[in-house]
């Protein structure tokens, strides 16, 4: 029999946490205040959710974290490793080297150890400059000590990967750090691929960090659990694949509220909207997983083309301030402070929350509604609505009205009907749809290669065939269990300036978790 698992989501302002049964049921659900030290907040969680449910601790078999711990450490600039960045391009690609574009506080965040060393391919797989080992090698001697992590990227990688691992086989042999290779990252565009691994390998030691407080946290209090941490599709991958491509838990909080929504309401495809403390994030969902982005994602002020969600974030939450009468809405927010801060809290500080209560569209047990101006709360009321109906505007597919699902803990502060809108679902522990999604199990693995086919329906078959067991074998070494994974979507492109004889597949794989 499957145990009980536990899911957490760590948020700007709350930590949410959950215990699902056999059957994926909600058996308990808690929200704790997000604390400066993360891992106090997410062994606070544990211990609440835990003595609210009453479930035997040794009977939890799976624990899945999300968080926000990397993406935050790039928007703040800490806590990043340093990287040494190999790119294997020279001379053809010296006018643009790496990091150019970067802001210079990231930069200098993760260091200026940058080689731009020979090698590289042509589109049609030809190669491009032969790879100096030697060159290569006296990188690493001037990195010795001085990097965490390095990151290995070569020109048009994606169409042969043999460069890239045989630099990372001599720098594990030279510095003994972890490798970060862009062909298992990022898609064709070098800048773009380059930034996303460059950016993963900066996160290793982040995610390390917080793996360890994680893994303490459970074994601190009897439960086995095998750990799991949320990816940025709505899937999960375990802790050795986590440690490795960090860079895919970036984007995993919109998502596992998505994923929670068509949970917890049954939903397979719908808007969601996700009202935290801070900001509400819409995402579109779409056969009961999130939809990806096609386009490249900016990660703090930097271009990136791995996979990501396709959600808006606008600023608007709980805690949002109200400032000039109600006519303002932030962006600004007191965030996981609302308890101390807000004005029906016992605080000076006027906030969405406050708008709520005082027009009669939110309750909070023991709290009253604070004394705010009506016209004041109308301004306000009337601005939040055209907020939330203008963002659901801009994700809709189409003009005519979509359900939408409603959930996070700032759900209470939006209107119970909204233009453009055929329902307004809330289902039960819509506050903690977060940390379910987090906690339901499915892993993926996916891939974008390009293949040389000779034109021949045989050759693309082949080429289909190849990606689809790459994509499944990601799924595997991400920790889904061999016998449940099957190829969900197998897409076949064409691949720009070539000779009509490439194409790129990029092939998704899903399977349940291993037990």
């Amino acid at each position: 029999m499957t145990g009980y698992r536990i899911g957490i989501d760590v948020g700007g302002t709350n930590t949410d946490a959950v215990i699902l049964d056999e059957d994926l049921a909600v058996l308990a659900s808690v929200k704790r205040p997000t604390t400066a030290d993360t891992g106090e907040g997410v062994a606070d969680a544990i211990d609440a959710v835990l003595a609210a449910s009453g479930v035997d601790p040794a009977r939890i078999s799976h624990a899945m974290l999300g968080t926000t711990h990397c993406t935050n450490a790039i928007v703040e600039r800490r806590g990043l490793g340093k990287v040494g960045i190999l790119r294997l391009g020279a001379p053809a690609t010296t006018a643009v080297p790496p990091l150019e574009g970067w802001p210079d506080d990231l930069s200098r965040a993760v260091g200026e150890h940058v080689h731009l060393l020979a090698g590289g391919f042509e589109v049609d797989g030809r190669t491009l400059s032969a790879l100096d080992e030697d060159a290569v090698r006296a990188a690493c001697d001037s990195m010795s000590g001085q990097v965490d992590a390095v990151a290995v990227i070569g020109v048009f990688s994606p169409v042969d990967e043999s460069q890239e691992q045989r630099v990372a086989e001599i720098v594990a042999s030279e510095l003994g750090v972890p490798v970060s290779r862009s062909a298992r990252i990022g898609s064709l565009g070098l800048l773009e691929r380059e930034n996303a691994t460059v950016l993963n390998a900066a996160l290793m030691q982040t995610l390390k960090q917080m793996a360890t407080g994680f893994v303490a946290a459970l074994r601190d209090r009897g439960i086995p659990a095998t750990p799991y941490f949320g990816q940025n599709d709505g899937t999960l991958m375990q802790l050795d694949y986590a440690l490795e491509f960090p860079v895919l838990t970036i984007g995993c909080g919109p998502t596992n509220s998505i994923r929670g929504a068509a949970h917890l309401s049954g939903a397979t495809d719908a808007l969601v909207v996700d009202i935290g403390g801070t900001t509400t994030d819409i995402g579109v969902l779409v056969d009961g997983f999130p939809r990806q982005s096609a386009h490249a994602v900016e990660i703090g002020g930097i271009r990136t083309n791995f996979r990501m969600p396709d959600v808006l974030s606008v600023g608007l939450g709980g805690g949002t301030i109200v400032r000039s009468g109600g006519a303002s809405l932030g962006p600004d927010s007191v965030g996981y402070r609302l308890l101390q801060e807000g004005l029906a809290f016992g605080g000076s500080t006027l906030t969405a929350t406050d708008i709520a209560l005082r027009i009669g569209a939110a309750q909070i047990d023991g709290i009253a509604a604070p004394a705010v101006d009506d016209t004041v709360t109308e301004t306000a009321w009337d601005g939040i609505r055209a907020l939330l109906e203008d963002s659901v505007d801009r994700m809709k597919p189409s003009a005519a009205p979509v359900p939408v699902i409603l959930v996070g803990g700032g759900g209470i502060i939006a209107p119970e009907t909204l233009d453009g809108v055929s329902e307004l679902i809330r289902p039960d522990h819509f506050g903690a749809a977060n940390a379910v999604g987090a906690a339901l199990g499915d892993v993926a693995g996916q891939v974008e290669k390009i293949y040389r086919v000779d034109g021949t329906e045989a050759g693309r078959r082949a080429a289909r065939e190849d990606a689809s067991r790459d994509a499944v074998e990601r799924a595997r070494l991400a920790g889904a269990a061999s016998s449940t994974i099957e190829v969900v979507a197998v897409e076949e492109l064409p691949a720009a300036y070539s000779d009509g004889q490439q194409v790129l597949i990029r092939a998704r794989a899903v399977g349940r978790l291993a037990d």
